[in-house]
């Protein structure tokens, strides 16, 4: 067998960027590159390894270590999950700052890469600088702090271990169904170690995201939820967007009359003029969504988690007859609410409900309902947008402002906390797809513009927005610096 004598960091560096993904019979590069902030932790390692420039990995240097978590699950986002960044930081304090955006990433189901560095493996140097010591369990590092946010954690104890890990790391942030946060630790010691590493480790893989088919029995189960039902209602969650189910789920539902609202994360999959496009749903949507769903005796929930702000805390749906099925890819999804779980690709899915005979003849009995309540939310929204305060603005009127006259319509706007996300599910008309990118999973104060920083470098042609609050912009923004001498 062939080998190839590296250190840990070079070999972990010289893997990343040989991965490769396949979706729908495109093939394109994994990993973009690595962000992060050089300390003791890591500047000898994984610094060594960028340095040496025997990969084509870019590095991005962030100003904090949780913007650079933020910016990572921004470009991850806009790529929908197709391309991710790592992170990289010293021990400690510049570990622990990476927790949050870690959160984040996994509430939100999005892939990051996280490289902290740890204290010696060897642990002779002990109490390294930055090291919390705890004389209970000296295996317990500040690293084990990512463990509770994190879907899969692993630490790297002798270099040989990179290899397990490794493909480990790549099954979970390559699964649509379980990614996250994955977070790597590398304690000091072990990134500079030489190991004799098979060739074959490196040479390029591609991991192969599958998109799970409905069955028949699936399918017909489906079907007959929904004959029951005179007046169903879909809810569009993120596995639409990443599904990019859009213009499935417009055709099923123009097919049989069935309204559909949007979930934070669906938001953006259809446009706002889709005439069954009722905007959003629940604490913070609008009126006609939340009247609608008020009678609806079935909810069709779309690659959606089913969180508190969409089902109003499940108060939402006041139907007592009412029935809840769920398309959806991870199954801990698709049984919530005690759904019918339909554990298949929302595009498949929809696609296959038009193209087979299965609900032929079928239509909502919603009728006129539809666009005389989308009409009268239309007119509320104009009204907004337009709202007269003496020496004042309203919140909703700067929005109508960007939205109809100072921002261009591919214009992507990044936005996650405070009350702007609230205004912003209720009004924002989405002209272009993929242009509303809003992190309301973990509602992170902060995350706005160092998110908006992945997005730009994911999509340097397009103008990026971030819209945030005075709170959230006095809790983070340091990123900016980092847009600056990117230049994006």
């Amino acid at each position: 067998m062939a080998t190839i004598r590296l250190t840990m960091a070079q070999a972990l560096l010289r893997f990343l960027d040989n991965q490769y993904i396949s979706f729908d019979g495109v093939e394109e590069k994994f990993v973009a590159g690595v962000y992060g902030i050089f300390g003791h932790g890591c500047v000898v390692g994984i610094g060594e390894a960028l340095a040496a420039k025997e990969n084509t990995l870019p590095f991005y240097q962030a100003k904090n270590e949780q913007g650079a978590v933020h910016a990572a699950t921004g470009y991850a986002k806009q790529n929908n999950r197709r391309k991710i960044m790592a992170v990289t930081s010293s021990i400690g304090p510049g570990a622990l700052n990476m927790v949050v955006g870690a959160g984040t990433a996994t509430a939100n189901h999005i892939p990051v890469l996280l490289l902290p560095g740890d204290i010696f493996a060897s642990r002779q140097p002990d109490p390294v600088l930055q090291q919390i010591e705890l004389p209970h369990d000296y295996t317990n590092t500040s690293n084990d702090a990512f463990r509770s946010v994190s879907r899969y954690w692993d630490r790297i104890n002798r270099p040989e271990q990179l290899m397990s890990a490794m493909l480990n790391a790549m099954r979970v942030l390559t699964d649509s169904s379980e990614t996250g946060a994955v977070t790597i630790a590398l304690p000091q010691d072990v990134q500079g170690e030489a190991y004799d590493y098979p060739v074959e480790f490196f040479e390029k893989r591609v991991h192969y995201i599958e998109r799970r088919i409905p069955t028949q029995a699936q399918l017909e189960r489906l079907v007959s939820q929904i004959k029951k039902a005179k007046k169903p209602l879909l809810i569009c969650g993120g596995g639409v967007r990443y599904s990019e189910a859009g213009e499935a789920l417009s055709a099923f539902c123009e097919s049989y009359h069935i309204p559909f609202a949007e979930t934070q994360a669906g938001k953006g999959s259809i446009l706002w003029a889709d005439p069954y496009n009722l905007s959003g749903i629940g604490t913070t949507g609008s009126r006609c969504a939340n009247v609608l769903a008020k009678e609806a005796d079935l909810i069709i929930g779309v690659g959606t988690r089913y969180g508190d702000f969409t089902t109003c805390s499940k108060w939402l749906f006041q139907n007592p007859d009412c029935a809840f099925v769920s398309i959806n890819v991870a199954s801990a999804d698709a049984y919530k609410l005690n759904s019918l779980p339909i554990i298949a690709d929302a595009k498949l899915t929809l696609e296959a409900l038009v193209e087979t005979s299965l609900l032929q003849g079928y239509q909502s009995e919603w009728k006129e309902r539809i666009q005389e309540e989308k009409k009268l939310w239309d007119e509320e929204v104009n009204r907004l947008y337009s709202q007269e305060i003496p020496h004042s603005l309203s919140q909703a009127r700067v929005l109508g402002e960007l939205n109809d006259r100072l921002l261009p319509q591919d214009a992507i706007v990044v936005s996650g906390s405070g009350s702007i996300p609230s205004d912003m599910q209720r009004v924002w008309r989405t002209r272009k797809k993929g242009t509303y990118h809003m992190e309301y999973a973990f509602s992170c104060m902060g995350y706005e513009v160092a998110a908006a920083l992945g997005v730009k470098i994911a999509q340097p042609e397009r103008e990026v927005v971030a819209i945030i609050g005075d709170g959230a912009y006095t809790m983070l923004h340091t990123e900016l610096l980092t847009s600056i001498q990117e230049n994006k």
